[in-house]
């Protein structure tokens, strides 16, 4: 097999701009088209008009970010197929997303996620969670930014920081011209970007293989098809459980009260818009995880005797890729520049999404509280000055991401220490009644002590291959390098820092929701007669078989009944707003 698989050529230049000129395009579009419009609601979440299809689009891009094109395939070539199981758990993750978690923010009135924390519990609560949120969601830009850049310079000698500045440079330009509007409309195109990406790949790697029959007889042989594993032992990497329970939970934490999600699904003009937005997302999730798994098998069954990695042709996992695409595409001008343009379509979305939805934390939990005065035209000025900021700190946090490892399991590693948390947060005030802000308090913080203890070993001592199981790799048609050594390990890393990193989420959940309840019943519980209706979301009401008599014994003393009114008072802390 020959090491040199080409580099990219002026047409591929030439598309991949044009990505960032369309994007930047879309973002002048709306600041021409909105230029009269300059109150902050419409700048943030584009005046709460937006219709379900847009959004839809927007959720499953800024959601497949690069960490999918680039890290999904690599992970199925060395773990084999079983990363299809994902779609379980993005189907769960959705449901409860639009049954338990959306109905609340929607009809809460509310702007940024956390001022329901406010609403239900206290302002410590709401603040600390809001800091929780933003060092997450920079550390994770970083992530997104800097991996697929790395992972494609490495293999064709595109610009590292070339590519970074220019990602965060576009992003930060048409989140500060369009708001939220350029953002969704953004997302809506790259998503198509993204979905041709692929569909090249596969076409292509497919009839290098020889046809898609023989790629999957070739897969199959290799193992990689074996895709269900019932195996409860929670140090495996990706099981059945591990992915369904342990990704429902991370991804739960990211959709289910993440702000760049429910800001999108709010700025829907209707509940039902934005409950169908969620569900035509789930359509769009399966089918870019379907494509991330059938490249990962196609490349396998390119590379079953002679894999690029073991043989030193390239030198991390993620860059496998990349090398594919220029291996089956470099013949064709034009080509890889459209992968590399799929990649960074997913780079570019989560990152504007993360900007925007940090601009509108920041505002409403910080500036809005301290000055609450403000005028629409100074609103939105401040809102646009901080999507500038954010969009530097995003930009910068890109550096420190050289050191976190595979992009996939750090990506969700990253979500899943702070997310879990944050599900278990908001899981005591929306579920739980009667939670008091001192148990919320204190679960938050045993919660992300337990979750940062368990992410943080794991990054210092990686679980070992007899808990992760790659797959075997043949080098028989190829040259290989020597590399790797066996360090001995304690029993602590063997077992608590080994645990699968889709848990890391359950983990915080269960000690956040555990601790809450607990502190709760030893401090004295809250009223539940005294709590807005709107701020608690009654299970057994999802359940058309459940009588009124025990739906008013589930209720727990809240007074759901109020919400039945047509015209309800919905409360924000700038007052009342009548829906």
């Amino acid at each position: 097999m020959n090491q040199a698989v080409g580099t990219f050529q002026v047409w591929d230049y030439i598309v991949f701009a044009c990505l960032f000129v369309v994007s930047s395009g879309i973002g002048v579009f709306f600041a021409i088209k909105e230029r009269k419009n300059d109150s902050s609601s419409e700048f943030l979440v584009g005046g709460r008009q937006m219709t379900c299809g847009p959004v839809a689009l927007s959720l499953t891009a800024s959601f497949m970010s690069a960490v999918t094109v680039i890290g999904a395939p690599a992970d199925v070539y060395r773990f084999g197929a079983s990363y299809i199981i994902f779609g379980f758990a993005y189907t769960l993750m959705v449901i409860l997303t639009a049954e338990l978690f959306l109905p609340v923010f929607y009809r809460s009135g509310i702007t940024s996620t956390y001022e329901y924390l406010e609403l239900r519990f206290c302002k410590p609560v709401r603040i600390a969670a809001t800091l929780i949120y933003m060092v997450q969601t920079i550390v994770y830009t970083g992530v997104v930014v800097y991996a697929p850049a790395l992972a494609l310079n490495q293999v064709t000698q595109f610009n590292l920081w070339g590519a970074i500045f220019a990602t965060g440079i576009v992003c930060t330009f048409y989140c500060t011209l369009g708001g939220l509007k350029a953002v969704v409309w953004s997302d809506a195109f790259q998503m198509v970007v993204m979905v041709a990406g692929f569909l090249i790949v596969l076409i292509q790697g497919s009839y290098k293989n020889g046809g898609i029959s023989t790629a999957w007889s070739t897969a199959e042989a290799g193992g990689r098809l074996n895709v269900f594993d019932f195996d409860p032992n929670p140090l495996r990497r990706h099981t059945f459980w591990t992915v369904t329970v342990g990704g429902m939970f991370t991804w739960l934490g990211i959709y289910g009260v993440n702000q760049s999600t429910i800001q999108r699904c709010i700025s829907c003009k209707t509940e039902n818009h934005a409950r169908w937005a969620l569900y035509l997302n789930l359509l769009g999730l399966l089918v870019i995880l379907f494509c991330a798994v059938v490249s990962g098998l196609i490349m396998y069954a390119l590379y079953a005797n002679c894999d690029p990695w073991t043989a030193g042709y390239v030198s991390a996992p993620d860059q496998l890729m990349p090398y594919f695409v220029l291996d089956i595409l470099g013949n064709f001008p034009g080509l890889p520049g459209l992968f590399v343009a799929c990649a960074f379509s997913g780079t570019l979305s989560t990152v504007a999404a993360s900007i925007n939805a940090l601009a509108t934390v920041t505002y409403e939990d910080f500036v809005s509280q301290c000055w609450r005065d403000l005028s629409n035209r100074t609103a939105t000025w401040i809102s646009k000055a901080l999507c500038v900021v954010f969009g530097v700190a995003c930009t910068s946090m890109a550096v420190a991401a050289s050191y976190m490892g595979s992009i996939v399991q750090a990506a969700l590693s990253i979500h899943g220490m702070c997310g879990g948390p944050m599900l278990g947060l908001f899981s005591l005030g929306i579920l739980f009644p009667f939670t008091n802000s001192k148990g919320a308090a204190g679960g938050l913080i045993v919660g992300s002590a337990l979750s940062f203890w368990v992410g943080v070993g794991a990054f210092i001592h990686p679980a070992p291959d007899t808990n992760t199981r790659p797959l075997p790799l043949s080098t028989e048609n190829c040259m290989t390098l020597p590399k790797r050594c066996v360090v001995s390990r304690s029993v602590l890393i063997d077992s608590w820092y080994s645990m699968s990193y889709l848990y890391y989420s359950t983990v915080g959940f269960l000690g956040t929701v555990i601790m809450g309840l607990l502190i709760t019943l030893l401090t004295g519980p809250t009223k539940p007669q005294e709590l807005k209706p709107w701020l608690i979301r009654p299970v057994c009401d999802l359940f058309c078989f459940c009588s009124e008599k025990y739906r008013r014994m589930f209720w727990c003393g809240v007074r759901h009944e109020e919400e039945k009114v047509v015209r309800h008072p919905v409360y924000s802390l700038r007052g009342t707003q009548w829906h």
